[in-house]
């Protein structure tokens, strides 16, 4: 299973009018939606809030059209929101370390040296223009000598620990069914679309951005040397090639199932059933890997790709492969390449109006390669030990609160509910930052060119994680940096990891923030949300020390599909574009998350003396701070085109869903702004979710 991303992070940072109750309007204690009172100064959530709207018909909007209608998305974005202006935070810190990196000595081999010169040879434009493509000229000729359906996969076992996605994806990490060891992974990949649905979904929009992915190609081609006249006809013939591999692709919910995508076999029987062209023990050499057994997640998708590869001229095949390595390293060569990758994965794709600043494309790159190194930079300076303490001390106050509702359950028999709370206790917890910080000094990082750099890292990054192989698993390790705005659920290690940088809230110092907020964008949003993944479809069939393992009866296994058929059904039901709905099934895992999210941070918020005391600030009861603190937490907006990605390669479901979707089956959350039938905002009982 893959980390998790969850919902933007920040509160707004002053506030402009408070709401008022109002018995006329809605019930007692419910906030008037037409009122304009002034703001008290403890109240920050009003800021962004819209009275004019009732928040019975679309709380979304009520929580959040304010900070939206005052915020349109900058020309540079594809979407904008207000964990948006945490990444700006950490930009304006990242950017800081990079800068002093320059200043004064760097001996060679530190990570001074490998910071500033990181950052000195990426924002050389001069440079890059004169050097245009010729960083990537050794891995180009390799791709000119390719003759043989045996050559095309030798390029590929060379150009995928470049990060290179071509034909396949290859890696090395933990055996979901033994935790405790490290297997060789292979899976379907090689796509240059999003995902495969987009080669053959036939709303309109998605029509064009095939056409426009083939002009893509063609002009790349072009960059390369082609003549216009052949680069088009090259281009139908390399999109073709992959519409062939899209064919043979799981669907994006059918990989959402680790039984399914869990299929461990010899490299010989994989080579002899599913590959014969690809002699894997030997390819897995050249990465230095030597297993006697690998972990297939789509055996049928190599099948059909190794036919594919013996019925394509390799002419095709060779601009398949030049095409993703130039795509792959584009912007940190001449601005060509880089004005083309943004024409179509910037403008087309995602529908932003002009690149972003180059010094912020940079630490995203950076980030990438050489992350863990700024990360202790960066801890150091910007995430307080008492924030620590106050974040730690919220995950076990969603563990309590999972645990005394998994006692409560009504629908799961006591033999499952004992694994179930031995799961729970087992849950590892990492917050903030590693206690122990990877070691990157091998990491060769020089001034010769911004790709070069790139390459480098993408290679020793990809040789670090071959080198785990049969070496015992590292449970303390962590897979993201502290300066990225995310978090996840490791189902192999039953962990959930929450780096600093989640924790940002700009604008508002972390002692300001009441409870009721807290409890519901931190232990709502992001830590129950991923201590939720343990149990939602995908993480339920891991155990407690994160081995793949049914610990269910077969009848409870049975009632948690019947509830989260229901949770299904009312996510397809969303159809945020024409003709395009939300995919319930694909998103399943991140709904149930949300959902359990929302009861175990609400369960957790009314044990607090702020709960208890019921005052209100700024016109707003405890408990309604507790769902605007949520809904705080998704605002966001996105263009068309990125909406239209969203919703056919992400198991995410769009922001306003996210909010809408899990609180119409919360009673609470009716109570608190007088929800009643008939209400666009109310879901009858037999509709509702009733699954933790």
């Amino acid at each position: 299973m893959m980390p998790t991303a969850i919902r933007p992070n920040r509160l707004a940072a002053l506030l402009l009018a408070a709401l008022c109750s109002s018995a006329t309007a809605l019930a007692a204690d419910q906030p008037d939606a037409k009122a304009t009172a002034p703001a008290t100064h403890e109240d920050f959530l009003s800021a962004d809030m819209d009275p004019s709207v009732d928040p019975r018909k679309d709380f979304f909007a009520y929580a959040n059209g304010h900070w939206l209608a005052t915020h349109p998305i900058p020309a540079s974005e594809s979407s904008w929101g207000i964990g948006d202006l945490v990444e700006e935070q950490i930009y304006a810190s990242l950017r800081k370390i990079n800068e002093n990196a320059n200043i004064g000595s760097k001996p060679a081999g530190t990570y001074k040296q490998k910071v500033g010169d990181f950052w000195m040879t990426a924002m050389d434009t001069a440079k890059a223009e004169e050097l245009g493509v010729h960083p990537l000229d050794k891995e180009l000729g390799r791709i000119d000598a390719v003759e043989t359906p045996k050559d095309v996969f030798i390029e590929a076992f060379e150009l995928l620990p470049l990060s290179v996605d071509v034909f396949f994806v290859g890696d090395v990490s933990q055996d979901e069914k033994n935790s405790d060891a490290m297997a060789v992974h292979f899976s379907q990949g090689g796509l240059g679309l999003p995902e495969r649905d987009f080669y053959f979904n036939p709303e309109a929009g998605v029509a064009r951005i095939r056409e426009e992915y083939v002009a893509h190609i063609a002009r790349t081609l072009e960059l390369l040397g082609r003549k216009p006249e052949h680069a088009a006809d090259d281009a139908k013939k390399v999109m073709e090639f992959e519409t062939g591999l899209a064919k043979a692709s799981r669907k994006l919910e059918d990989l959402r199932d680790p039984d399914k995508n869990y299929h461990p076999m010899t490299p010989d029987d994989f080579t002899a059933k599913y590959s014969p062209d690809i002699p894997w023990t030997d390819r897995m050499f050249s990465w230095n890997v030597h297993p006697d057994m690998v972990v297939v997640g789509q055996p049928e998708f190599f099948q059909q790709m190794d036919k594919l590869v013996q019925t394509t001229p390799m002419p095709v095949l060779r601009d398949y492969m030049r095409v993703h390595l130039v795509d792959t390293y584009a912007f940190s060569l001449s601005k060509a390449f880089d004005d083309e990758y943004f024409h179509f994965y910037g403008q087309v794709l995602h529908g932003q109006k002009e690149p972003r600043e180059r010094w912020k494309r940079v630490l995203d790159t950076e980030g990438r390669s050489m992350g863990m190194v700024l990360g202790q930079v960066f801890v150091t300076n910007y995430f307080s030990p008492k924030a620590k303490q106050r974040y730690v001390a919220l995950v076990e106050a969603i563990r309590t609160a999972y645990h005394d509702r998994i006692e409560k359950l009504d629908w799961m028999s006591p033999e499952t509910k004992a694994k179930a709370e031995a799961k729970l206790a087992a849950v590892m917890p990492k917050v903030g930052y590693p206690d122990k910080w990877r070691d990157m000094s091998t990491l060769n990082i020089g001034s010769d060119s911004y790709c070069q750099n790139l390459l480098n890292a993408a290679l020793w990054n990809f040789n670090y994680r071959m080198d785990k192989f049969g070496q015992p698993v590292d449970r303390s390790e962590w897979d993201m940096t502290p300066q990225t705005y995310n978090a996840y659920y490791n189902p192999s290690n039953n962990e959930i990891v929450l780096p600093a940088a989640i924790f940002t809230v700009p604008g508002v110092a972390d002692a300001d923030v009441d409870d009721a907020v807290a409890y519901g964008y931190v232990a709502a949003g992001t830590i129950g949300h991923e201590i939720t993944h343990g149990f939602d479809d995908e993480g339920r069939k891991f155990d407690a020390h994160g081995n793949l393992a049914d610990w269910w009866t077969a009848d409870d296994a049975k009632k948690f599909e019947q509830h989260a058929q229901v949770m299904i059904d009312e996510f397809n039901a969303f159809e945020p574009i024409p003709s395009l709905h939300i995919n319930g099934k694909a998103s399943l895992g991140e709904n149930i998350a949300d959902y359990g999210g929302l009861l175990l941070g609400l369960d957790a918020f009314k044990k607090t003396e702020q709960y208890r005391k019921g005052e209100k600030i700024g016109g707003l009861t405890p408990i309604q701070r507790y769902f605007l603190g949520y809904a705080m937490g998704w605002m966001s907006q996105e263009r068309q085109e990125v909406l239209r990605e969203h919703l056919l390669s992400d198991v995410h479901a769009p922001a306003k869903w996210r909010v809408i979707g899990p609180l119409t089956n919360i009673p609470e959350f009716d109570e608190a702004f007088g929800i009643k039938p008939g209400d666009p905002m109310w879901r009858p009982e037999e509709q509702r979710v009733h699954i933790w």
